[in-house]
């Protein structure tokens, strides 16, 4: 593995998951409204967690119960320093990505340290963080990545260079045990989905969006699959091993694949393009053939319960819906 300003607080409390909060863990959410962490806050009520809510907008957070809302900007050492207090471990979700490479930098690479510093000095477990499988060197040629593989240089890209330092970032924290978790795309559904909502929005809308090589390589892995591996990390279900092959190394900074079975872009553009009544536009050229592999995450004890037809499925559902 590679190296691995605020605003006031508002508190929103819903009832706990259990009686006896205290013997249930408490886990730091960061963008809890989005898509990764609305579905991670749902999967850690199911495993009976306590949840601090970390979001911007007041109300925002998911209604479940044992979800406590704490509104501000997660990198506000402030905020930072008061959500931490007393939890056992923290997922953060947060990347502006889209943003100019400036915004993904002071918020990603400089802010996420923050939140893991003031979680070290609290005494907090775990830090789990969703970086992404695009800090990966995946050109053409490149082959099947694993968590050795190399990543991206510094022409890659603003999302993956900046994703890729904030995760070194993080390597550099001690004190806590950091996990770095890297999903390729993520299907499920959402108003924030790329891959559910806002890619085929741009495939329906612009021609230049169908364009597609048919045979390179979809890594994809789905919303719930994901946030199963998150909640599980977080709350201790997945045990700390001295071998990054069985699980994350206590005190250390491992990084984690998470990945569904081999697809092709192909198959998930000859959905959307169908579900909308629109056609593909077929390329050729040198293409990434390769897979995300996530032989890690299965050591682990993570398994992907739902599959490519699945996912692929309610993509098409959402939207002739």
């Amino acid at each position: 593995m590679r190296a691995c300003l605020g605003r006031m607080t508002e508190t929103r409390t819903s009832p706990p998951a259990s009686p006896s909060s205290g013997a249930a863990p408490v886990v730091v959410v960061t963008g809890a409204n989005g898509l990764v962490g609305a579905a991670t806050c749902a999967a850690l009520v199911e495993r009976g967690a306590h949840v601090r809510a970390v979001v911007r907008r007041s109300g925002t957070a998911p209604g479940l119960p044992g979800v406590e809302e704490h509104v501000g900007e997660f990198h506000d050492p402030d905020l930072a320093s008061r959500v931490v207090d007393g939890a056992s471990a923290v997922v953060t979700t947060v990347h502006p990505m889209g943003s100019d490479r400036e915004t993904q930098h002071r918020i990603g690479v400089e802010g996420t340290p923050v939140l893991a510093r003031a979680a070290a000095a609290a005494g907090v477990d775990r830090f789990v963080h969703v970086s992404t499988a695009a800090v990966y060197d995946r050109s053409p040629g490149a082959g099947d990545v694993d968590e050795s593989a190399a990543l991206v240089g510094d022409d890659g890209g603003d999302y993956p260079v900046t994703k890729r330092d904030t995760d070194a970032a993080l390597g550099r924290v001690e004190g806590l045990t950091r996990v770095l978790v890297r999903p390729p795309a993520i299907l499920g559904q959402g108003e924030s989905s790329v891959w559910n909502t806002l890619r085929p929005q741009a495939i329906r809308d612009d021609e230049s969006a169908r364009h597609a090589n048919p045979a390179q390589s979809f890594a994809w892995v789905h919303l719930d699959d994901l946030a199963a591996l998150l909640a599980d990390v977080a709350t201790g279900r997945t045990a700390a091993s001295d071998d990054p092959a069985l699980g994350p190394v206590a005190g250390g900074c491992t990084a984690v694949n998470v990945a569904g079975e081999p697809a092709t872009v192909r198959d998930y553009t000859e959905v959307v393009t169908g579900a909308l009544g629109v056609e593909p536009v077929w390329d050729d050229g040198p293409a990434w053939t390769g897979q995300v592999r996530a032989d890690r995450a299965l050591g682990w004890g993570w398994r992907p319960r739902v599959s490519l037809s699945e996912a692929l499925d309610e993509v098409a559902d959402g939207l002739r819906g």
